[in-house]
């Protein structure tokens, strides 16, 4: 051993000195199987603690992107409610189509009963109904299909879309389907879907992971452990991010963070140490003494890549939006969860076990179940070592083609399009879009500021061409303005559709200061679009000669928080590549290590963008995935989102391989040797590992949110990359290619640096 820390420039002083961030897990080795009775009773009343409140985080969450610090269409909307005296409303749309007309008695008694009961609803603040002579089309040519448009107040606006659904599901109109859209009920199905999703990803992944845990092992009782530790992570999470629910809104991305790190890393890390656990019985050791290395060994690196992930999901920290903070606490709370999880209850578990971790016998599956070493690693990593320039050269363009696409990824809010076409929402907005009514749930805002001079005969002569400019687009179905009338017939709306009842009074502000343009487009509005219609609104204001102009609306909103997440990215990506680098560094005592680490990590990220913004964006192969193809773009939320999931675990592999690497060249062996000797022992459980990942990760392909579905895809090919072409064939590569500049640390760094040793010592362990 001494001649290994020569190796690297220290000594055991220092080692001992320096190992302070390890000590809790030495503690927890010796202290947790000489006591794992009061352990597993402490975790079974955690447990049973948190199965109500994991219940409930559900339904606490929201998928609302929340307030933006000066946001425009915040400003805009504070306007509008202090100055004009009126709240923006969320537009629903009930939308009927049948195989009678709108006509048939029979239909229309039904509807108008319908009608009566919306109207009376408290949240339901206006309605316009399809039979009323106005601009609108609200029924189709053959008046098959119909809709009804409804103001809805924006408290409680869930309640009140759900209401609106159960009494058109009690009106029982003959012949006919219902559908209820608008944003508010697009945004009810997709916290309702993601719920589900999440459900079903559930109960396909865990039997599929049942059965690789036990082609692993080898053994029925091996492989329920990391299950176990899987379930209990993921309540307890679930647990706690109710808890941080009742503290702020908490986005519903971070119920599926939250399922695929607890499910995915805490089924890998419990993976890793029941496997040491097995290796060190079959060197003879007790129980106790086994499952204390296996905390001191595996525990350690567990622990360390943890760390890594929390680290990297702190990135979610760095944006300034508490909607995706709140994706950030939950994950990083879900890996605290999960890392507890592992190096308590796995060996607590492992040594009341012992030998009969390998039972039962009559089901053992020979070729696993002797935990020896597979010699098939060995050889593949003896073959990649032999030519590791040619491996580079074959694989890094690889790499980097599958990341090109990535170059033309567009973000924002994707609205009904990120819901499967049999949704509902989705469904009745493809019907309103056929009666050209699609733009009304995209409304823009336009506000112009007179400052003090107020509302002058010049300014409403200027307003009124503005007007009429407007109105003239060929993309903009209406322009709400007091010159509505002179363009068009008005509806004899029933409650007041706002803007077409008192034009006046939603048009110029109490103080005369703002006038208001409500512009609804033809269709609806792609988040790639957005900019450019902003663009117009603002050049075709200012030719009309007005000098301060702002925009609000749901599209600028949703592309305020688009702007305000894409802005942020490089901080928090340079953050996380930061803290990487630094912690790397100090583990393994090297530059290059982490240097290699974060470009080889980077390199699955980009692949699984460039996949993803293929099949999502572009619909190239998306049929095939059941995306459907019109999404245009990707929720603004995922790329960072990815990045710090496939960063964090990808980085797991990493310090689980290194870890080996750095074992066997403190023994003294030379680079080929240390990367064979790591291979051959984390190869096959990687390579589990990866697939216990790919099936979690898989499982979310097949739900109706596509937000998810894109999550489930872009994850699931970053492991694979990751743990085959990265893992088994860059790093080995680059190390050998490397060679003894793999461990450089310049000498000042050398002394100065504090030591965080991963390996470990079994003379330790034994004392």
């Amino acid at each position: 051993m001494a001649t290994a820390l020569a190796t690297t420039g220290g000594s055991r002083d220092s080692k001992e000195a320096g190992s302070q961030p390890i000590r809790m897990i030495s503690f927890l080795a010796r202290v947790v199987p000489r006591h794992p009775v009061l352990v597993l009773s402490i975790w079974a009343a955690i447990f049973f603690f948190a199965v109500p409140f994991a219940g409930l985080a559900p339904k606490a969450l929201v998928a609302s992107t929340g307030n933006i610090k000066d946001s425009q269409a915040r400003k805009v909307a504070d306007i509008i409610e202090q100055e004009f005296g009126q709240k923006l409303p969320d537009l629903t749309v009930l939308v009927t189509e049948s195989r009678l007309t709108s006509s048939d008695p029979s239909f229309l008694e039904a509807y108008n009963s319908l009608v009566q009961k919306l109207k009376a609803l408290a949240g339901v603040t206006s309605l316009v109904r399809f039979d009323a002579k106005n601009p609108l089309a609200l029924k189709s040519g053959d008046g098959k299909v119909t809709a009804t448009v409804l103001e809805v107040s924006l408290e409680n606006t869930g309640k009140t879309i759900e209401e609106i659904r159960r009494a058109a599901k009690e009106a029982k109109i003959p012949e006919t389907t219902v559908y209820v859209t608008g944003a508010g009920a697009i945004s009810r199905d997709f916290l309702a879907l993601a719920e589900s999703d999440i459900r079903r990803s559930e109960l396909l992944a865990l039997p599929l992971i049942g059965m690789v845990l036990y082609l692993a092992f080898g053994a029925l009782v091996a492989a329920a452990v990391p299950l176990l530790v899987g379930i209990v992570s993921i309540t307890a999470s679930m647990a706690m991010l109710y808890g941080l629910t009742r503290l702020m809104d908490v986005s519903h991305f971070a119920q599926s963070v939250i399922t695929m790190l607890s499910l995915g890393a805490g089924i890998d890390y419990a993976l890793m140490l029941v496997n040491r656990f097995r290796e060190e019985l079959s060197h003879g050791r007790p129980s106790r003494e086994a499952a204390e290395i296996a905390t001191r060994t595996a525990g350690r690196a567990v622990a360390f890549s943890g760390l890594t992930v929390a680290i990297a999901m702190s990135a979610l920290l760095v944006p300034d939006l508490t909607f995706v903070r709140s994706m950030g606490l939950g994950g990083v709370m879900a890996i605290v969860m999960t890392v507890l999880a592992s190096i308590t209850l796995v060996p607590a578990v492992l040594s009341l076990l012992g030998p009969r971790v390998n039972s039962p016998r009559r089901l053992r599956f020979k070729l696993t179940s002797s935990a020896k070493v597979h010699p098939f690693w060995g050889q593949w990593a003896t073959t990649v070592m032999r030519r590791p320039l040619v491996f580079v050269l074959i694989v890094t363009p690889l790499m980097v083609t599958l990341a090109l696409p990535a170059l033309h990824m567009k973000l924002g809010y994707t609205g009904a399009f990120g819901l499967s076409s049999n949704v509902e929402s989705r469904k009745g907005l493809e019907l309103i879009r056929g009666l050209e009514l699609g733009g009304s749930i995209d409304t823009f805002e336009v506000l112009l500021d007179l400052g003090s001079r107020g509302f002058t005969p010049d300014a409403r002569t200027k307003w009124r061409e503005l007007d009429r400019k407007l109105a003239a687009w060929p993309d903009v179905k209406l322009v709400i303005s007091p010159f509505l009338t002179a363009r068009t017939s008005l509806p004899d709306a029933e409650g007041g559709l706002s803007g077409l009842v008192s034009l006046n009074e939603r048009s110029i502000s109490k103080d005369r200061r703002y006038l208001r343009l409500s512009v609804i487009p033809q269709d609806v509005i792609h988040s790639s679009d957005i900019p450019g219609w902003a663009e117009r609104l603002r050049k075709e204001a200012g030719d009309a000669g007005f000098e301060t102009v702002l925009l609000g609306g749901a599209p600028i909103g949703s592309r305020e928080f688009t702007s305000a997440l894409v802005s942020a990215m490089p901080q928090a990506i340079g953050a996380v590549f930061i803290a990487t680098f630094l912690l790397l560094a100090f583990a393994f005592r090297s530059l290059l290590i982490p240097l290699k680490s974060i470009v080889m990590n980077s390199l699955s990220v980009g692949a699984a963008y460039g996949v993803i913004t293929q099949v999502i964006q572009n619909g190239v192969l998306a049929g095939f995935f059941g995306v459907p193809t019109d999404v245009g773009g990707l929720d603004s939320s995922i790329p960072l989102v990815m990045f710090a999931v496939i960063f964090g675990l990808s980085m797991d592999y990493e310090i689980f391989l290194l870890s080996r690497v750095q074992e066997a060249h403190l023994r003294g062996l030379e680079t080929s040797q240390a990367v064979r000797t790591a291979i051959e022992r984390t190869a096959g459980i990687i390579t589990s590992a990866a697939i216990i990942m790919i099936i979690v990760f898989s499982a979310f392909i097949f739900g109706q949110v596509v937000a998810n579905k894109t999550i489930g895809l872009g994850l699931s090919v970053a492991i694979l990359l990751d743990a085959t072409l990265v893992r088994l064939v860059l790093v080995p590569s680059v190390m050998m290619l490397a060679g003894k500049w793999n461990w450089w640390l310049p000498k000042p760094l050398r002394r100065w640096m504090p030591r965080i040793s991963l390996e470990q010592d079994l003379n330790e362990s034994s004392q």
